[in-house]
Parts: structure tokens; C-alpha cells; sequence
């Protein structure tokens, strides 16, 4: 791990994964007041007001489109990053955060919800465009790197959500409008980084770039073994023909790697913690937590965030993935039934608001700790290169629609359900722990064979 490959993983966390972890959070705190807005354009615009279903619907539009845009952004990253590489599909997506930042920045003084909804959507074209990629030796920590931006990127949201600084109404525009400050930073030092090796001697066999590369990242001359070991992956990718997703779902011989991808992408973003990031004080403020004390409520649950992301990116490589993802989901399912419990009893026991907000709490710790990262990292572990881009896809767009699902749904779950809808993500949750715990095996330090001789 040396000091240029540290950096610009941090540079990259920093101007993608932050950003995604930013945008989840943003549109929490100033829903009160993107709703008045768009309540006030409406009346504007037709002589009426919203009525409470369609304000709900088109708020849910808002925050959920992101994921929309993110799922577009996922399908594309695979082109774009073989044909400009990871630094030059980097410095694009950043172009269009600042066109996003733009839009929602002056969607108030042009009058336009539209441009809010449509810079929404853009934001999570460039959150599903980003990448990352690691040395295999290191794929544990600095896998989970990005985990630990997203969670500063919550955490600094509901930091300038504060009434003292950007949570006031008339900040809100320059408030979703932040995401442009780390684009620009990304953009302007990403150049100072070489491209990725991989990329420069098997994409563009370019082995000169590739050794300048290695020798930049790696701070020593000595490279000649990564680079026949990245010729020698070379000359099995030009024999190796990639699957599509049909294939991948069609092969019987990955069948339980494909379905524990499904399983655990779908999990992560059923488990109810897309719904906590989205609306975190509408939560607070049905469990009976004072409006005034609700943003530092929340800022408090994101401070454990990112305690609990630290925890997990350290420990995994010595406890491995396996124990961190199934006692992840344990902890959140057994909160999300805490949540339900102390609702139904806060009219007879006031004190029960407390407990409320400790199971939230509960529920962002254990998925930070394992669910947040590990199932990225399984992804690439469990398949093969000719199996992989094909299993990313399908984890990554399901991860993606089910985070447009929860975050579109939810307001309605709760007007529907009440306090019983966090049953749901507890249901969720303990069934995908069970899965694990009885089909997953653990993955670290283990090669392809090892685990496929596993699951067979």
C-alpha cells in the first residue's frame, strides 16, 4: 500500500463515492421545503395547490430518480471504461455533476421542479458511471474504501442540512447544488495520477505507460513480474470469450453464485436502509423526536455511519467477509423490529422515542460494518473474468432498481402499513442472513476454484 496508490483511491472515493453518499442524504432535510416550493410553482403554473398524494408522489419522483439514473450510469460504466479508461471516464462523469449541479442550483429562481428532478437524475448517472478498481492483495481494505466516502458523504450532508448552515429554506438549491465542489476537485487532480496499468497494456497495449504506471503506484522500479503477469492475463482474455447475462443466467455451473449475487444485491437494498438515508427525519418525526432536536438527531446516527464504516474496512481482512455480512444483516433485521415495537408502544411509554432512535442507529451500524462493501467484493470473487462483467451487471442493476423501488414506495408503505412496514425490511433482512449463513462460503484468500469446488 503505498502512498500514490492511497491517494488516488482517496481521490476517486473522494469525488464519486463521497458524491453518492451526498446525494442519498441531500434531499432529507429539505423536503419541507422542496415540497412548498413545488407546491408553490404548481399554484403558480395552474391556480391550485397539490393535494397530499400527488405532492407525495412527485417528492417520491424526486428522490428516487436517482436511482433511475444510476442504473443507466452502471449499464454504460463497462463501455466507457474500455474505451477512455478509469481516469477518463472519471473526468466525464465529473463534467456531468457540474451540469447537475446547475440545474438544481437555479431551479428556484427559474421556477422549475423539472430542473430538480432532472439534476437528480443526472447525479445518479455519475454515481452508477463510477468505478474503482485495486490490486487483488489489497482487495479487501481498499474495496471497502469507498463504503467508508459514502458514509462521510451522509454524514456531510446531514451536516450542512443543519438550520445553522445550509438547512434553512432559502439555501436549499445551493444545498443539492454542493455535489459540484468535489467534481471539480476530482477533475482537476485526477491528471496529476497516471492511468490504470491494466488498462494502458491490455486495452491500449500501451507497456511503456503501463511500467510508468506500475512503477508510480507500486514506488518501485522493479515491475517486470506485474507486467507478464497483466501479459499473461492479456493472452487469456483474447481466448476467453466473455458471456452475456443470458448466458450467465442460463450457466448451471455458476447457478448458486449468480443467485447469491441476486440475493445479497437485492438484500443490501431491501434491507431498509435506502428508506433511513432518504427520509431520516420523516422517521424521526413519526417516532415523537422533538422537530427542533431532529437534525442533530440525525447528524448523531451519521457520526456512528461512519465509526461503524471505519470498523468494517479494518476488520474485514482478519474476520472475513462471510461473518461480517451475515452479522450485518442480523443487527439490521432486529432493529427494523425494534423500530415497529417502539412505535406501537411511544402513545403509553414516551421514553419508547429513544429506543426508536437507537435501533436506527443500530440499523446504519450493522450495515455499514458488512452489507455496505462485501457485496461488491464477493461479486468479483466468486467469478471468473470470462463470468464477471456479466454478474456485475445483474448485481448492479438490481441494486440499482431496488433502490428506486424503496426510495419511490416508501412514503406510500408507511401511509399504508404504519409502524408494521419496518416488518418488511426485518423480514428482509433475516432471510438474507440465513441465505448466507447456509450457502455462502467465505471468500477470503480463497481463488475461483476453491470456492466454485465449495458451492458444487
Amino acid at each position: 500500500l503505498t502512498f500514490p496508490l492511497l491517494s488516488v483511491t482517496l481521490l476517486v472515493s473522494f469525488g464519486s463515492s463521497m458524491l453518492y453518499g451526498y446525494n442519498l442524504a441531500v434531499v432529507n432535510s429539505p423536503a419541507v421545503h422542496i415540497k412548498a416550493f413545488y407546491n408553490t410553482t404548481w399554484s403558480q403554473r395552474y391556480g391550485h395547490g397539490l393535494a397530499s398524494g400527488p405532492l407525495t408522489l412527485l417528492y417520491s419522483l424526486t428522490v428516487s430518480i436517482f436511482a433511475l439514473g444510476g442504473l443507466v450510469g452502471s449499464l454504460l460504466v463497462g463501455v466507457l471504461v474500455e474505451r477512455y479508461g478509469r481516469n477518463g471516464t472519471l473526468s466525464r462523469s465529473a463534467l456531468l455533476v457540474l451540469l447537475a449541479g446547475g440545474f438544481m442550483g437555479f431551479s428556484r429562481e427559474l421556477g422549475s421542479p423539472e430542473m430538480v428532478i432532472v439534476g437528480r437524475s443526472i447525479t445518479g448517472l455519475h454515481s452508477g458511471r463510477c468505478c474503482l478498481g485495486c490490486r487483488a492483495n489489497l482487495r479487501g481494505f481498499l474495496g471497502l474504501m469507498p463504503s467508508i466516502f459514502i458514509c462521510l458523504g451522509v454524514f456531510f450532508a446531514q451536516v450542512l442540512g443543519l438550520p445553522e448552515l445550509l438547512g434553512e429554506d432559502r439555501f436549499w438549491p445551493l444545498f443539492l447544488s454542493v455535489v459540484v465542489v468535489p467534481a471539480s476537485l476530482q477533475l482537476l487532480l485526477l491528471h496529476c495520477f497516471p492511468e490504470s496499468p491494466r488498462y494502458l497494456l491490455i486495452e491500449r497495449n500501451d507497456v511503456c505507460g503501463a511500467i510508468k504506471a506500475l512503477r508510480r503506484f507500486l514506488g518501485t522500479p522493479n515491475v517486470q513480474d506485474v507486467i507478464e503477469e497483466m501479459k499473461e492475463e492479456q493472452r487469456s482474455l483474447s481466448s476467453v470469450e466473455m458471456v452475456s447475462v443470458w448466458q450467465l443466467l442460463q450457466d448451471r455451473s455458476v447457478r448458486w453464485q449468480t443467485l447469491s449475487v441476486v440475493v445479497v444485491n437485492v438484500g443490501m437494498q431491501l434491507s431498509g436502509i435506502d428508506a433511513i438515508w432518504f427520509y431520516t427525519n420523516t422517521i424521526f418525526e413519526n417516532a415523537g423526536i422533538p422537530v427542533s432536536q431532529i437534525p442533530y438527531t440525525t447528524l448523531g446516527t451519521g457520526t456512528i455511519e461512519v465509526v461503524a464504516g471505519l470498523i468494517g474496512c479494518f476488520t474485514i481482512e482478519k474476520l472475513g467477509r462471510r461473518p461480517l455480512i451475515i452479522t450485518g444483516f442480523c443487527v439490521m433485521g432486529i432493529c427494523s423490529a425494534g423500530i415497529t415495537v417502539s412505535l406501537l408502544l411511544q402513545t403509553t411509554l414516551p421514553w419508547m422515542h429513544y429506543v426508536s432512535v437507537a435501533c436506527v442507529v443500530g440499523i446504519i451500524a450493522g450495515f455499514c460494518m458488512g452489507p455496505a462493501g462485501v457485496p461488491f467484493l464477493m461479486t468479483a470473487e466468486l467469478f471468473t473474468q470470462s463470468h464477471r462483467p456479466a454478474a456485475y451487471i445483474v448485481g448492479g442493476s438490481l441494486n440499482w432498481l431496488c433502490n428506486f423501488t424503496v426510495g419511490f414506495v416508501f412514503p406510500f408503505l408507511q401511509i399504508l402499513a404504519g409502524a408494521f412496514c419496518y416488518l418488511v425490511f426485518c423480514g428482509i433482512c433475516l432471510l438474507v442472513a440465513l441465505y448466507v449463513y447456509l450457502v455462502v462460503p467465505e471468500t477470503k484468500n480463497k481463488t475461483f476454484m476453491e470456492i466454485s469446488h465449495i458451492f458444487a
